[in-house]
């Protein structure tokens, strides 16, 4: 059962694409361990059940779903069945991600093309649907998850940089869209984060990685989804249009 005192979510509804994994799941637990009722977006629906039993012994209420977040029409319909569930829906964490990494003048069309639908279009879809609810309630938090390398770019990675620099661009502009009815958008920029997409880097991109990062250690999903929890809180209310870096010092300004 959730704790009870100062929970910095209770009772409010928040949506977590790709949650059924990685940061995403991290996200989902420590805002359900903080009160909130948590909806679980995923194209595994199997893994999704599973981040859903856990959460549930943390005595909030869940529903998951499999949603393809490059569907407008689908997310759509989705966002509905939270409303006749919840009545409500209070944070946004736009979370899903997929990299297809290869260099420029190798790189297929079909590549592109899946890693901006899934990370911008989907980001953009989502918070489209979302909007609509929580412009009706003057109120909400949106929070997209971007990256380092949408700011300073990668090797190999122009489709994923592109996306997350589009997220990022997206986030101001929703930013100044929404203000006016008390709605925060920020995004959040990890850097190296310990998750199962980073598992698969070789071993000697890890290092060299590591020796950039004065802080001297990766990041864990916890160190992202704590910074999330700030920005959908009530704690944040007067930050938005900003996109904050949690990288162990990789990049600095």
């Amino acid at each position: 059962m959730c704790l009870e005192g100062n929970m910095r979510l209770k009772d409010k509804v928040a949506l977590i694409t790709g949650a059924a994994r990685g940061i995403g799941r991290e996200i989902a637990l420590i805002f359900a361990q903080e009160g909130a009722h948590i909806v679980i977006w995923d194209v595994n629906p199997e893994a999704a059940a599973q981040t859903q039993k856990d959460i549930e012994t943390l005595g909030v209420n869940t529903m998951s779903a499999k949603v393809d977040v490059t569907n407008f029409k689908q997310v759509d319909e989705e966002i509905n069945k939270i409303l006749d569930k919840f009545q409500k829906l209070d944070i946004l964490v736009n979370n899903a991600g997929i990299t297809k990494d290869g260099l420029l003048l190798r790189m297929s069309e079909a590549d592109w093309d899946a890693v901006i639908n899934v990370n911008l279009k989907g980001t953009f879809n989502c918070s489209k649907a979302v909007s609509k609810v929580m412009l009706k309630q003057k109120s909400g938090k949106i929070v997209n998850i971007a990256s380092i390398i949408g700011i300073i770019g990668n090797a190999g990675q122009a489709n994923y940089a592109a996306s997350k620099a589009g997220i990022i661009a997206l986030t101001k502009t929703t930013a100044k869209e929404l203000a006016s009815r008390g709605i925060c958008v920020n995004a959040v920029a990890p850097g190296f984060i310990q998750t199962e997409m980073t598992a698969k880097l070789p071993h000697e991109i890890q290092e060299k990685m590591l020796a950039q990062i004065p802080l001297g250690r990766f990041g864990k999903p916890e160190d992202v989804a704590r910074l999330c929890l700030f920005l959908g809180s009530g704690e944040s209310d007067y930050i938005t249009g900003q996109t904050v870096v949690i990288d162990g010092g990789m990049v600095m300004a």
